[in-house]
């Protein structure tokens, strides 16, 4: 760890914070759902958002709700994989930013949370 970081903060190029968007509570509630029961993500925020975009030569106004969902990298495209599966859009937002830097104690929480179960 640089002598410049606090002692509890990590590096942490591992974890992701992974975004998709939803048209309704309910479908954004089941994503998150699965997607922490599955072990994929160790946790997953819902927020209701406005979007403007360009579908299919018109524009769009909607409400939607993003998820957040934290998870690591080793974790990505199994989470990616079970968005396709699960979601209704036929082209849902799917993407991640690294996490450059966390709290150790979190990070390590994040990991743990993200393992695969045995059974």
């Amino acid at each position: 760890m640089p002598a410049s970081m606090p002692p509890n903060q990590c590096e942490s190029m591992s974890l992701l914070a992974v975004f998709t968007t939803t048209g309704s509570r309910a479908e954004a509630e089941r994503l998150a759902t699965a997607l922490v029961e599955g072990h994929l993500v160790a946790c997953a925020q819902i927020s209701e958002i406005e979007s403007r975009y360009e579908w299919q030569g018109a524009l769009q106004l909607e409400r939607e709700w993003r998820l957040l969902l934290k998870t690591t990298a080793a974790r990505y495209a199994a989470v990616e994989a079970a968005i396709r599966a699960l979601h209704s859009y036929e082209l849902p937002a799917i993407y991640a930013l690294p996490v450059a830097q966390a709290d150790a104690a979190y990070a390590a929480w994040v990991e743990k949370s993200c393992q695969p179960r045995d059974g």
